[in-house]
């Protein structure tokens, strides 16, 4: 493990009833905060729920370019820190501890910045050249994710279809197996199924762990396979 646990020091807040810390998975940050118990760690809810939040300012608390990348690396100036991420701290393992500055191995993918990212990789690689928006996020995965670090990721998902989303999978068990850690927000009952994750679900109720088979994202991915009617009719 490389971090431990995410918190917000109360004393740092001057007001919690203000946006992001009235976001009831965000509240949970204060105080003693979230526990991170395994190497991989999915963060599931609905929009609006708080998973990018949390996951932008871990990023930020870790130390990641706040536009997404190689940590250790700084592309861009443009975007400052957010709220959160100024006041998130990071209960770091004697490992994460040594990961600081240059040495913070890992990688940050942020969904809203990843096609500028991609678009980097294109200039500097040729392996990104002439492929799909999915396949540009599978070869940074497969480019980026080799060396024992902390990879946060929000809703990968989103450019891969189910084939891919396995694959990814793969990737993380080869993160893991190699001593690294992952942090992801995702919507994705099949990246959620990965052995040995812990999945915690945002929502009103602010944070806790869950099992697979008792998600509400599975539960209703099943329903509606069995009968989509029972969800489109109230449309």
């Amino acid at each position: 493990m490389i971090v431990e646990r995410m918190h917000v020091p109360v004393g740092l807040v001057d007001d919690t009833a203000v946006w992001p810390y009235d976001v009831p998975a965000v509240a949970a940050l204060l105080g003693e905060g979230i526990a991170l118990e395994a190497p991989v760690t999915f963060l599931v809810g609905e929009n609006g729920s708080g998973k990018s939040t949390l996951v932008e300012a871990f990023a930020e608390a870790w130390g990641a370019d706040v536009r997404g990348g190689t940590s250790g690396r700084r592309y861009s100036s443009e975007l400052e820190r957010s709220t959160l991420g100024s006041t998130m701290r990071l209960d770091r393992t004697r490992l994460g501890a040594r990961m600081v500055g240059e040495r913070a191995a890992g990688y940050f993918l942020r969904s809203e910045t990843a096609l500028d990212m991609f678009t980097r990789y294109e200039k500097a690689s040729p392996a990104y050249l002439e492929v799909s928006h999915g396949e540009s996020y599978l070869e940074a995965f497969d480019s980026h994710f080799h060396e024992k670090g902390l990879y946060i990721l929000d809703e990968p998902e989103a450019a891969l279809s189910f084939t891919a989303c396995l694959r990814l999978i793969g990737t993380l068990a080869d993160v893991v197996e190699a001593g690294g850690q992952v942090l992801c927000a995702t919507h994705s009952p099949v990246l959620t199924s990965m052995p040995g994750a812990s999945i915690l679900e945002l929502g009103d109720h602010g944070v806790r762990r869950v099992d697979w088979a008792d998600l509400e994202l599975v539960r209703h991915w099943r329903a509606f396979l069995d009968e989509p009617g029972r969800y489109l009719r109230h449309l």
